[in-house]
């Protein structure tokens, strides 16, 4: 790996290019599988990246929550932020039909660009600075800016993490 890969664009990349907002493309070729050399050479850890879920509240429909990997999200505290009473995850089963995008490659550059759904980032992610989402299909990531993905999709930050989790933290789930 000591050579830059060259990997045709998808439209996520696309269309960040068209906005002008920089990213910095990642490829797992094992997909959702952790890799630990592929962490090493894009310089990651599991707090870097970042889950992007589907939920559903009682008021607003769907609702995107976005969270590190190895974190788990507050349903409660999202549901608050959003203007609902509760939110759930959405089943995997209707997660294409909602989202447009299959588990494991959910993002918010696409959920916005074609369902404009509300989207809420934990607010650690403008603490890291940098951080790294879907990029719409499983095994292809975007290293991005926080501020300006959450500028990008409209995306509010919140404290989203939930607290009592103990001291081993949930790894790629």
């Amino acid at each position: 790996m000591a050579k830059k890969e060259r990997i045709k664009k998808i439209l996520v990349e696309q269309i960040l290019d068209k906005a002008g907002v920089p990213h910095e493309t990642i490829y797992f070729p094992k997909g959702m599988e952790p890799d630990p050399e592929r962490m090493e050479y894009y310089d990651l850890s599991q707090h870097v990246i970042y889950k992007t879920l589907a939920l559903s509240g009682n008021v607003t429909g769907p609702v995107i929550g976005i969270v590190p990997v190895d974190e788990h999200l507050d349903e409660k505290k999202l549901a608050v932020v959003s203007g609902n009473k509760k939110v759930n995850m959405i089943p995997t089963r209707e997660l294409q039909k909602t989202t447009g995008y299959i588990h494991g490659a959910n993002n918010p550059v696409g959920i916005w660009q074609n369902k404009k759904f509300p989207i809420y980032i934990d607010k650690g992610a403008l603490e890291q600075g940098m951080i790294t989402v879907s990029a719409g299909e499983v095994g292809r990531s975007i290293r991005i800016d926080a501020q300006a993905l959450a500028t990008f999709v409209q995306a509010e930050f919140a404290d989203l993490v939930a607290q009592n989790q103990g001291t081993e933290r949930n790894e790629w789930n």
